[in-house]
């Protein structure tokens, strides 16, 4: 879990100038200048600083984010999970002394863990793709970790990904890749990026992770993959979810699908008003009401 939340709130935040220089030293294109924390939910990460870009991903409120520049006056470039995009500086506060906790994945294999921030320490171990190491700060563009068991040094930052998940399950990862298609139009009997209906959604991102399932909701709940789950309190980010209103859908096991990205909420195509892949509330309402169950993979 990530510490910037309680810092906000004990005044280590900041509010910072647009023009702030984060860094006097010159780096990578992909390596951390800075770190901030994202101050409000459902937040647009975007591909360029414009609020008519194409959106990313979304990103929850109080997560850490590995800011990469910041010369675009009311915008941050930043980079979290694996995605890299822009964010409007209204919503995220700059972390001044670069000092945090979160958790980082590493994106790459034989990664140095080093005594110093610098290719030339020592290296102390070396890890591969998937590895979460907990991250505890910034400095000059290498993170602060603590390895699984016990190993303290440095990752510089371009081979970390920030994550709020302790775990290195796909979850996550099909998260954000589900989100990175909101917007995009519904159409009966899709199943590509031109457009999508429910099941051809969920089959579509489940595809991108070696998974195969079939094109209709009732076939997906009926197809053995994963395990049953039975509460939305028990769903965990990434696992399929279901839904059927049974006095409009005689017959049928399940009417609609969706994936479930944490805090009460999912991605899903909805033929509603043809709204396509949007984010809804699983809390309460009609989809709390018509819920099935959920599959964990």
């Amino acid at each position: 879990m990530t510490h910037f939340a309680g810092k906000a709130a004990k005044l280590f935040f900041l509010a910072l100038p647009a023009t702030l220089l984060l860094t006097a030293h010159t780096l990578a294109a992909d390596v951390a200048v800075g770190a901030g924390c994202t101050t409000g939910s459902s937040l647009r990460l975007r591909a360029e600083a414009s609020t008519s870009s194409e959106i990313v991903t979304t990103l929850d409120k109080s997560v850490a984010v590995a800011i990469l520049d910041d010369s675009t006056e009311g915008w941050y470039k930043i980079a979290y999970e694996g995605n890299t995009g822009y964010v409007s500086a209204d919503y995220l506060l700059v972390d001044q002394d670069n000092v945090f906790e979160t958790y980082g994945r590493v994106n790459s294999d034989g990664v140095n863990v080093r005594s110093g921030a610098s290719t030339e320490s020592e290296v102390l171990a070396t890890v591969d793709t998937d590895t979460i190491v907990t991250v505890n700060g910034l400095v000059d563009g290498w993170y602060d970790v603590t390895c699984k068991y016990g190993t303290e040094g440095y990752i510089r930052s371009d081979f970390l990904d920030l994550t709020e998940s302790s775990s290195s399950s796909s979850g996550s990862a099909i998260v954000d890749t589900a989100k990175s298609y909101l917007g995009v139009n519904y159409v009966y009997g899709g199943a590509s990026p031109s457009g999508f209906d429910c099941s051809g959604f969920t089959m579509y991102v489940y595809q991108q992770f070696g998974y195969s399932l079939p094109h209709t909701a009732t076939g997906q709940w009926q197809s053995g993959l994963g395990t049953r789950v039975w509460s939305i309190g028990a769903l965990q980010p990434g696992d399929l979810v279901f839904f059927n209103d049974p006095s409009r859908n005689a017959g049928k096991a399940c009417s609609h699908a969706g994936i479930y990205i944490g805090n009460g909420q999912f991605v899903h195509s909805s033929s509603s008003r043809s709204q396509g892949v949007i984010i809804s509330d699983l809390t309460s309402g009609y989809y709390y009401n018509y819920f099935v169950g959920g599959i964990h993979v």
